[in-house]
């Protein structure tokens, strides 16, 4: 790799990056009409779709016990169905073990974010996580005015948040 294109390369892969943590994990790659490369957190509405990449956020993995919680509500509940809360306001499952929970109730405090806190662990707490996250198996969730949110990172956090009042 040239001199020249390897700072272009580094510079599209931090774009990409930007757009991951800021779309809140779904990215879309697209040739525009003008025939240019575009990255985005929007499918296109012209052009054409080359790929679309989907990320993970960081989350902590749930213990053997909760994950097998999972997999029995996965089995009983295929392709997710589940009934998600579609109102208003902000919930966030989470644990106290939970480094990156921490981390998320962090950034909501920082940025003044009244939630709702489901711990996992109370009573009632792995069966409502199930129906939020579809089954899956890490923490934190944050479901956003009815939008789910698996794991944290300030970006995606940023961009939950960008328009909402």
């Amino acid at each position: 790799m040239n001199a020249i294109a390897r700072p272009t390369a580094w510079l599209r892969a931090g774009v990409l990056l930007a757009v991951a943590t800021a779309s809140a994990q779904t990215v879309y790659k697209s040739v525009g009409p003008d025939g240019r490369i575009v990255y985005s957190d929007h499918a296109p509405t012209t052009g054409r779709l080359e790929k679309t990449m989907k990320f993970e956020l960081a989350s902590s993995a749930l213990p053997a016990s909760a994950a097998s919680y999972m997999e029995q509500f996965r089995k009983t509940h295929p392709n997710g169905s589940v009934q998600v809360a579609t109102g208003k306001g902000v919930t966030l499952y989470s644990a106290v073990w939970c480094g990156y929970c921490t981390k998320a109730k962090a950034w909501l405090g920082g940025h003044g974010v009244a939630y709702n806190n489901i711990d996992i662990d109370a009573p009632g707490g792995m069966a409502a996580l199930a129906q939020a996250s579809g089954g899956r198996t890490g923490v934190p969730v944050l479901v956003v005015d009815g939008r789910t949110l698996n794991g944290f990172s300030d970006g995606a956090y940023d961009a939950a948040f960008k328009n909402r009042p």
